[in-house]
C-alpha cells in the first residue's frame, strides 16, 4: 500500500505533469480559459491515463518490443474514443468547448510517456496509482491555471461574477500570450517553493 501511495502522490507535486515535465502544454494552455474546460480536460486525461496504464501493464509482456509505441497509441486512442463519445452523450456543451483537444489526448506526451516510462515496466496496481496521480496532478494544475486566468481575465469563476460589474478584466490573460505569462509565473512560484 505504501508503494501505491508513493506512486500516486508523486504526480501531485514532485512530477506534476505541466509544471515539472512541461508536457502537454498545447492543450493545457488552450483549455484553461475557464475552470469548467480545465476540469473537463483534466478528468478526460485522467480517465485515459489510468485506463491505458492498466491495459499496457496487463499486456506488457505480450506486446512485441518493435511495435510497442504503435500498440500504446492504439490503446490510448481506444480510451480517447470512449471519452469523446461519453462527452458527446452527456456533456455536449463541454465537448464543444474542448473541441479538437479531446482527440489530441491520443498524442499527449503525458499519456504516452506514462505508458512507456511506467506502465510498460510495472504491475497493474502501481500503474493505476501512477496514472491516477499524474491525471489528478494534471487536473489540479489545469484548474489552478484556469482559475487565475478566468478570475483575472474575465472577472468570473465558473461563469459567476466575482468582482461585480465595475471590474475591468485583464483580458490579456485570456489570450494565448497571457496563458504563457500566467504559466511562467506559476512555474516561478513553484520553483521558489521547491527551494
Amino acid at each position: 500500500m505504501a508503494s501505491f501511495a508513493r506512486e500516486f502522490t508523486k504526480g501531485l507535486w514532485d512530477e506534476i505533469p505541466p509544471f515539472r515535465f512541461v508536457l502537454g502544454l498545447c492543450a493545457a494552455l488552450a483549455v484553461t480559459k475557464s475552470v469548467d474546460g480545465a476540469l473537463g480536460m483534466g478528468i478526460a486525461l485522467t480517465f485515459v491515463t489510468v485506463g491505458s496504464n492498466v491495459l499496457i501493464s496487463l499486456f506488457r509482456k505480450l506486446i512485441p518490443n518493435d511495435v510497442r509505441i504503435a500498440c500504446y497509441i492504439v490503446v490510448i486512442a481506444a480510451f480517447v474514443i470512449v471519452v469523446e463519445l461519453m462527452m458527446q452523450a452527456y456533456t455536449y456543451a463541454l465537448f464543444e468547448k474542448l473541441g479538437i483537444f479531446i482527440p489530441l489526448i491520443v498524442v499527449n506526451c503525458i499519456v504516452l510517456g506514462r505508458a512507456e516510462a511506467f506502465a510498460n515496466k510495472n504491475p497493474v496496481l502501481p500503474s493505476i496509482a501512477d496514472g491516477l496521480g499524474m491525471g489528478v496532478g494534471y487536473t489540479m494544475a489545469l484548474v489552478a491555471l484556469a482559475s487565475i486566468r478566468e478570475i483575472l481575465g474575465a472577472g468570473t469563476f465558473w461563469g459567476i461574477s466575482v468582482f461585480g460589474p465595475s471590474y475591468k478584466p485583464f483580458t490579456f490573460l485570456l489570450e494565448a500570450p497571457g496563458a504563457f505569462v500566467c504559466l511562467g509565473l506559476m512555474l516561478a512560484v513553484m520553483n521558489i517553493f521547491k527551494k
